[in-house]
């Protein structure tokens, strides 16, 4: 009895020190949409780095062994996960490029090919939404390039700001983006147009995003978050009809893993082909992203702070960073049980 009781402690440790481990997002839960807010801030670039991908994916299986395994009394409604960046004007830029340079130039080829398939695991957890009752949502407040894009693409629902900008600069160096773009930019819009976003290298603003039938709100700048709860509010009273529509549209147009690690494994070819010169132009681009927290690329803008409103008392047993209005974790519920709200019908 004393060894079990010795072995759940150090589980709750480790428990804990899970929690406490993430360092490339903060998580904020408010009970008044029922939503998760996931807010990344990825160091020391504002980039898919894999330590930012490891952690959301750990935040991924996460959510779903809470959501799936809640103790009977446990009072946590959860119908949406949302995707935004702590980082003033900055989504999120894309890949990588520092580690695809480094692993290229050092014919590291299955490392690439590792780094790309934690990266469709991600995305198309997100796509499938966890496998859980839950609608994923992206807030874009500035730059979001590349696989900063396609994570985007990923969630059910894209709000943007109006002075966000989106595109895919990898045809810049002579690739492509291949964590999904095709297939996601393709349901949306149809393939030619998706082809002519890619082929391009264009970063297109928010309103002409939007215009194309890429974005679904389209926000005032530093009216984002606010933009999110209205949607929220205003659909949660059909979030089941919004479900159903989702897994229709998953049989219509399918975004499957393997056909997601199959276009992985043309773009690690074909990214293990680049020339020197297609190297240098991307070092040029890598630059620009170390040094992008001081662009003057999309002008400086109000970001909302963080919400703060929701019951945490609701909170029973989830094991992921979630923080109070005054900044403290929130790892349980510190009322096990609410007498008000036991009351169960039959």
């Amino acid at each position: 009895m004393k060894s079990e009781t010795e072995s759940n402690a150090t589980r709750r440790k480790t428990r804990n020190k899970t929690i406490k481990g993430y360092t490339q997002f903060s998580t904020r839960y408010d009970s008044d949409t029922s939503a998760i807010w996931c807010w990344m801030q990825p160091e020391p670039r504002p980039c898919l780095n894999a330590t930012l991908i490891d952690e959301l994916v750990q935040l991924q299986k996460q959510l779903t062994n809470t959501y799936k395994n809640q103790h009977p009394d446990t009072i946590w409604p959860f119908r949406h996960l949302i995707l935004a960046s702590k980082l003033p004007n900055i989504y999120n830029l894309g890949g990588d490029l520092g580690l695809f340079k480094y692993l290229i130039e050092n014919k590291e080829e299955e490392k690439l090919r590792d780094y790309a398939y934690k990266c469709i695991h991600l995305l198309h957890r997100n796509i499938d939404n966890l496998d859980l009752p839950i609608t994923m949502l992206s807030l874009v407040q500035g730059q979001a390039l590349g696989g900063g894009f396609e994570t985007a693409l990923s969630c059910d629902v894209i709000i943007a700001e109006r002075s966000s900008q989106m595109g895919f600069p990898e045809i810049l160096f002579n690739l492509f983006p291949g964590m999904g773009a095709y297939n996601l930019l393709a349901r949306r819009i149809g393939s030619s147009l998706a082809e002519r976003i890619i082929l391009s290298g264009k970063t297109y603003g928010a309103a002409e995003l939007y215009d194309m039938g890429i974005i679904d709100v389209l926000a005032e700048d530093g009216e984002g978050v606010q933009a999110v709860e209205t949607y929220l509010k205003s659909h949660n009273q059909s979030h089941n009809t919004i479900r159903s529509i989702k897994k229709i549209r998953q049989i219509v147009h399918p975004v499957t893993r393997q056909n997601l690690f199959d276009i992985v494994d043309i773009w690690v070819e074909a990214a293990m082909q680049l020339s020197d010169k297609d190297l240098a132009k991307m070092e040029r681009l890598l630059h620009l992203q170390k040094n992008q927290k001081n662009s003057k690329i999309i002008k400086e803008q109000h970001t909302e702070e963080i919400p703060r409103r929701g019951d945490w008392r609701k909170l029973t047993g989830v094991s992921f960073p979630l923080k109070t209005h005054l900044g403290e974790d929130v790892s349980h519920n510190r009322r096990k049980t609410d007498c008000r709200r036991q009351t169960t019908t039959s």
